[in-house]
């Protein structure tokens, strides 16, 4: 049930954005949230794991590494609210 949390999040708020006819918006807003919020979490990956706590150690790149990335944080919280989202708008 954890897991679904981020998807249902997504889907609340394209709903309320489709109550005023802006779903798309909704949906591109949610897709910006949830990117932003998961390449922020990279990087206190990486800053917590390989720069030793300083964010001057970490260089622009550092947080599409693929180590800082698990199945969680790529699918759970970033493709499957998108997914979600889009996939409303869509249909």
């Amino acid at each position: 049930m954890f897991n679904l949390i981020h998807p249902i999040m997504a889907l609340v708020i394209v709903l309320v954005f489709d109550q005023f006819g802006l779903s798309l918006v909704g949906a591109v807003l949610v897709s910006a949230f949830f990117a932003g919020r998961e390449h922020a979490q990279a990087e206190y990956k990486w800053i917590e794991h390989y720069g030793n706590g300083k964010r001057a150690n970490m260089k622009w790149w550092n947080a599409f590494e693929p180590r800082v990335w698990d199945f969680h944080s790529w699918f759970w919280n970033l493709v499957a609210p998108i997914g979600v989202a889009f996939s409303f708008v869509l249909l």
